[in-house]
């Protein structure tokens, strides 16, 4: 049997290779789609993955279709999930269409994860190879040999994988150009202070404040301080001086798709930041029904994004509403960054709906207010009468 494996380099994805091979008797290929890796970790993954013996290696560049294809709908969606900006979610789909990709390509028999039995992830592939792939078997070795990260740990040294983690600092941590995830180990209590060891993008190198000016066209953000810049750029640019002050890190009790609680922490300053500017240019443009109804558009896209369901309907018939939204979504904002904070000090559009002349108090009132007050309350004053 041949098997395509959803490949990180990572300990779940790395003993995975080995489980395939010795418990499935499959020859194993495996795919490491790049949403934002480190270089680094790329040529590294590559190697261990030859060394385990597979039978090819995919490293695939998406980071330019992430981007275009997944971020920009995230921005205009204003994507989160229970109050952080959705990352690892979001790249999935995107990693599994690929995984899918390669397997059509090399005839293989069956897909493959690394995803545990407790984890978010797992329905998250599988619900894109089911609805993408659904004549292809699925194999879950972590999940069907019901692995703890313990026993995870302990395989790999039996058979001499070499791993990033050890027992000491069991982390689990996540990356793409959107965010970047870190959970297990002692952040598995949720009463332990995060050490300050696991934070890469969000350490405070900056102390005096910056004000920075984002530039969106139709709901995408296209230029910084005046700059015109490519998708993959200026998601960079963000990550950087966002992170620079600290801004982005999210410490959270979550409810995963099963209904566990589990604490997560994360760190998304570019994604903080433009989510805050975009909405912030929404208030200036859209219509107060237009918002009202758009939170729970925006809020349904981000759940259907957390729990996998990249390929429902609903999914696409929301994207329709929020492109057309976002028709009017042009305009400068401009952000001020400070220690751990990021806030909007400035927003203009040629379609706001903002009108200083009628907002101002040093210009009178319509006379139209006082007959608008008879009526405002009617109801409410007919109610107390009648008892």
């Amino acid at each position: 049997m041949k098997a395509v494996l959803a490949y990180s380099g990572g300990l779940d994805t790395s003993i995975c290779v080995k489980l395939l091979q010795e418990k499935y008797d499959c020859d194993v290929i495996t795919v490491i789609v790049d949403v934002g890796i480190p270089k680094e970790e790329l040529v590294e993954a590559e190697k261990k993955a030859r060394k385990l013996g597979v039978l090819k290696h995919y490293t695939i560049d998406a980071k330019e279709e992430f981007v275009t294809e997944y971020i920009h709908k995230a921005i205009k969606a204003n994507a989160t999930y229970e109050g952080y900006p959705l990352s690892t979610a979001l790249a999935r789909p995107l990693t599994a269409m690929k995984v899918i990709t390669i397997a059509k390509k090399e005839g293989a028999d069956a897909l493959s994860h690394g995803a545990t039995g407790k984890g978010n992830d797992q329905f998250r592939f599988e619900s894109m190879f089911r609805s993408i792939a659904p004549e292809m078997e699925i194999i879950a070795p972590i999940r069907e040999l019901n692995l703890t990260r313990k026993e995870s740990i302990s395989y790999a040294k039996e058979h001499g994988i070499p791993i990033p983690v050890d027992l000491e600092k069991p982390f689990s941590i996540d990356e793409n150009l959107w965010g970047r995830s870190i959970e297990g180990g002692i952040l598995e209590d949720p009463w332990t202070e995060p050490p300050e060891e696991i934070f890469q993008w969000t350490k405070i190198t900056k102390q005096k404040p910056e004000t920075v000016m984002i530039e969106f066209e139709k709901g995408i953000p296209i230029a910084v301080n005046g700059r015109k810049m490519k998708p993959v750029e200026l998601v960079i640019e963000m990550n950087k001086v966002a992170g620079s002050y600290g801004v982005g890190r999210v410490d959270i009790v979550e409810d995963r798709i099963l209904g566990i609680k589990a604490r997560e922490n994360y760190e998304c300053p570019g994604a903080v930041s433009l989510i805050t500017a975009h909405k912030h240019l929404e208030q200036l443009v859209l219509t107060r029904r237009q918002l009202r109804f758009k939170e729970i558009v925006d809020s349904t896209w981000g759940e259907l994004v957390y729990k996998g369901l990249w390929t429902e309907p609903l999914r696409k018939d929301l994207d329709s509403f929020i492109d057309s939204t976002q028709e009017r979504v042009s305009g400068e904002v401009k952000l001020k960054f400070s220690q751990k904070n990021c806030s909007v000090v400035g927003r203009q559009s040629r379609y706001a709906l903002y009108s200083k002349e009628m907002a101002s108090f040093d210009e009178k009132a319509s006379d139209l207010v006082e007959g608008m007050l008879r009526f405002h309350s009617l109801q409410s004053e007919l109610s107390k009468k009648a008892g």
